[in-house]
């Protein structure tokens, strides 16, 4: 099942690289069209705010994709935050940098997080987002 044709929905991807931000938006605009609307910010207080403006259009924050390193809060605690915002919402965590134990820790708070490792193929995102989306009803395709 779909995302009603009259809700509007959004994946948020947070990372503090640019280039970083233009790739997974066009890897998702690829795979996924014009389903969702593609939202992006550079840091997790920057995110934060645009959960609460979309929220506030009524816009359906359907997945969060999230970078581990990045300034000021670090992604396993944005995406917690995230999930205390928008408790539905569906979480990709994608690193280069966190280790085995860190991501453990964050498996454990939220285990429906899934992690890709940097660099990821366009066939690692775009299975791991339909795999969030399968998992949360009337989000799937």
């Amino acid at each position: 099942m779909s995302i009603a044709a009259t809700e509007r929905a959004a994946i948020l991807c947070v990372d503090d690289e640019p280039i970083i931000l233009m790739a997974l938006k066009q890897e998702l605009r690829s795979a996924f069209g014009g389903q969702f609307d593609y939202e992006t910010a550079r840091d997790a207080e920057t995110a934060l705010e645009m959960i609460n403006e979309l929220a506030a259009e009524q816009i359906e924050i359907v997945l969060v994709i999230s970078d581990w390193l990045m300034p000021g809060i670090k992604g396993d605690e944005f995406l917690l935050q995230a999930r205390a915002r928008c408790p539905g919402t569906c979480a990709i965590m994608v690193t280069g940098q966190a280790d085995d134990q860190s991501l453990a820790e964050l498996r454990r708070q939220m285990p429906d997080v899934v992690v890709i490792r940097k660099p990821w193929s366009a066939d690692a995102l775009r299975n791991a987002v339909q795999q969030c989306l399968d998992c949360h009803p009337g989000r799937g395709e």
